[in-house]
């Protein structure tokens, strides 16, 4: 192949000595496939378009980015004021086809970290996501039932947006939620599914795989009223590299966009009217 290019270690450890690196990038110099017959130009932009310019660069153009130099630029946001329309299943001209409604939880004092639940509306069709909603759950010091009051504000949210699913982070404070919540909707009278959800990956990687793609290829999009919460600010001032930050919301985020989201159909259409048959002998 003419366009292979080999590097010779000279300074190496001894088992790489007189071995020598190919690098071919899926796309060379002159904008030209590699292997066109397997990688057109068209599916290369699709895939540049669904895993961002970072990894594309890492991983197609075997250019690294560090993590170090990412950051969240809350600019990047398409910002809307459209409500879901549930017959017609559009969220302005958007055809959406799933929903999914994900609680970070915290013990929800002022002084601590944020308890949050995020509702989040997708258009697959177009790799599309919306935040639609954001609820920052804060409770009084002296509530001695602080979770319960949390699960109060989960239900009442889950309620105005008419969804009957959550998934919750059951890791640490959260492994007794999805008991707490069961049992206060079912006492509310409002029956939903609860997901334990367990994350072993670091919260920065969660937020810089789901959430740092879909900005930088401009597909996720964001309800006006996002901009009175404290998510924006904490994409402005997000690091990956930082010990302590507030990205509790941005946590929610990235687990609400790497569950599996509830289907959404149309439940309009046209009706038919049946007429029995009635003139029979018996």
């Amino acid at each position: 192949m003419s366009n292979r290019v080999y590097q010779t270690f000279e300074i190496s450890t001894p088992f790489l000595r007189g071995y020598k690196e190919l690098r071919i990038p899926i796309v060379n110099a002159d904008g030209i496939s590699a292997w066109p017959e397997l990688f057109p130009l068209e599916k290369i932009e699709e895939m540049r378009e669904i895993v961002g310019p970072r990894h594309f660069s890492s991983q197609m153009m075997l250019d690294y980015v560090s993590e170090e130099k990412v950051r969240l630029d809350p600019g990047a946001l398409h910002f809307y004021d459209d409500n879901f329309d549930r017959i017609t299943a559009k969220l302005g001209d958007n055809l959406i086809t799933g929903a999914a409604v994900y609680w970070d939880p915290s013990g929800g004092r002022v002084h601590s970290d944020s308890s949050v639940c995020i509702l989040i509306y997708r258009d697959d069709k177009n790799r599309r996501v919306f935040i639609q909603d954001v609820k920052y759950l804060t409770v009084n010091d002296n509530d001695i039932h602080p979770m319960a009051t949390q699960c109060e504000s989960v239900l009442n949210f889950m309620k105005i947006h008419n969804q009957k699913k959550i998934a919750i982070e059951v890791n640490g404070i959260g492994n007794s939620l999805p008991e707490i919540l069961r049992e206060t909707a079912n006492k509310l009278g409002q029956p939903i599914i609860v997901q334990g959800i367990v994350n072993h990956k670091r919260k920065e990687t969660r937020i810089l795989e789901s959430i740092e793609p879909m900005l930088a290829t401009g597909r996720l999009y964001s309800h006006e009223k996002i901009k009175s919460t404290p998510l924006l600010s904490e994409m402005l001032g997000w690091s990956p590299m930082a010990v302590s930050q507030n990205d509790d919301g941005l946590d929610a985020l990235a687990g609400a966009m790497r569950i599996q989201p509830i289907p959404i159909r149309t439940i309009s259409g046209t009706f038919r009217v049946l007429k029995a048959k009635t003139d029979f002998k018996v």
